[in-house]
């Protein structure tokens, strides 16, 4: 057995035999899961379950609005502050944020009750932080210090359910239905440094809250192929937010699509590259207790149009007391950004992950 194994394994590095004796004897193909940035991928035998944990940092840093990006001293002179004419508040933005750094720990289960359906169900944990530099009064370029503000806690909670629509030896296709439950906060509070010289305790923008106090509805549809070495496959995803929520204010709605190829080195091991584009909207409403000088407080300053390319690594443990254990890590830059106003543009994330089917 041994022997047999070493030589379809060195036969199809060279290229000789498909690896389909392999995945049929071990059951283990690493291309048999997307790019670990995409969510909802794929689908299980009934009753196979699936454990998961993903691991993810993004940093954003220097602003843009539109494609033209902006020095911290051009917002603070030249930006209007909308909130102007509000006892304390300045004619422009004097604070400007500068770096934005999310944690995410995502813990999650799948289960499915028959081949044609798979459930989900995703929790995350959230870790934020926000550095901001704080000019001198209500005019000029002198720049009083700098601050952070930071949120940690729980997210919002996803649901959701794939529904085969088509499969066959090469291609598959599912349809994806998730609902997102309000779990996450949208009222965290830090201390912040004001044009005055005071650091007042106020409610954080609506970038550093934590869910999106809705209920939102998360259709999409996967269609994903592979043969030989080759792997492909492209995904949409929406995010659509129903009603405004205890605050007054509801998210835009995102809308993305993904498209990605791999090829498989090993049965073992794949590598990945993937484009993604997205559009989201501004928010819709707003928060009566966010009140600064700062762009982030204004929701008309979110959303805009994206681009990002990743490349990726899947890798699925054959045999040994780790067999079936995958690990994957992905890692995305920004190609092209068009942003609603003011706002920190996206520098790179890094996802970590492992799973276990059983």
């Amino acid at each position: 057995m041994k022997k047999l194994l070493l030589a379809s394994a060195c036969a199809s590095i060279m290229g000789l035999l498909p690896f389909t004796s392999y995945a049929d004897e071990y059951g283990l193909r690493a291309d048999s899961h997307a790019p670990i940035g995409v969510m909802g991928d794929h689908m299980h035998k009934a009753g196979e379950w699936m454990i998961s944990a993903r691991t993810m940092r993004m940093e954003m840093k220097d602003s843009r609005s539109g494609t033209t990006h902006l020095s911290p001293e051009t917002i603070a002179t030249t930006v209007p502050n909308r909130f102007f004419g509000i006892a304390g508040q300045p004619p422009t933005l004097r604070v400007v944020p500068t770096k934005m750094t999310t944690d995410m720990v995502m813990l999650g289960g799948m289960f499915a009750p028959t081949d044609y359906m798979t459930l989900m169900l995703m929790g995350n944990y959230i870790d934020r932080d926000m550095d901001h530099i704080t000019f001198q009064g209500g005019a000029g370029t002198t720049r009083l210090g700098t601050f952070t503000t930071k949120a940690r806690g729980w997210g919002d909670t996803k649901l959701g359910t794939l529904i085969r629509l088509y499969e066959d030896s090469i291609h598959h296709v599912h349809f994806n239905a998730g609902l997102s439950l309000p779990t996450g906060s949208i009222k965290k509070e830090d201390d912040v440094l004001t044009p005055m010289n005071m650091r007042p305790t106020l409610r954080l923008p609506y970038a550093m809250q934590l869910g999106t106090g809705t209920y939102d509805l998360l259709p999409g549809v996967t269609y994903s192929g592979k043969q030989g070495h080759y792997g492909w496959g492209a995904q949409y995803a929406g995010t659509i937010h129903l009603g405004k929520n205890s605050q007054n204010y509801t998210w835009g709605d995102k809308h993305q699509m993904s498209i990605w190829g791999s090829y498989l080195i090993t049965p073992a091991v794949s590598v990945s590259a993937r484009i993604t584009g997205e559009t989201e909207q501004k928010i819709s409403g707003i928060d009566s207790q966010i009140v600064a000088p700062v762009q982030s407080a204004d929701p008309e300053n979110y959303g805009g149009r994206r681009v990002s390319a990743a490349l990726g690594l899947n890798t699925v443990v054959p045999n040994g007391i780790l067999k079936g254990h995958r690990f994957s890590a992905e890692i995305t830059l920004p190609v092209y950004q068009d942003l609603n106003g003011p706002q920190l543009e996206r520098d790179h994330s890094i996802m970590i992950g492992w799973s276990k089917a059983f």
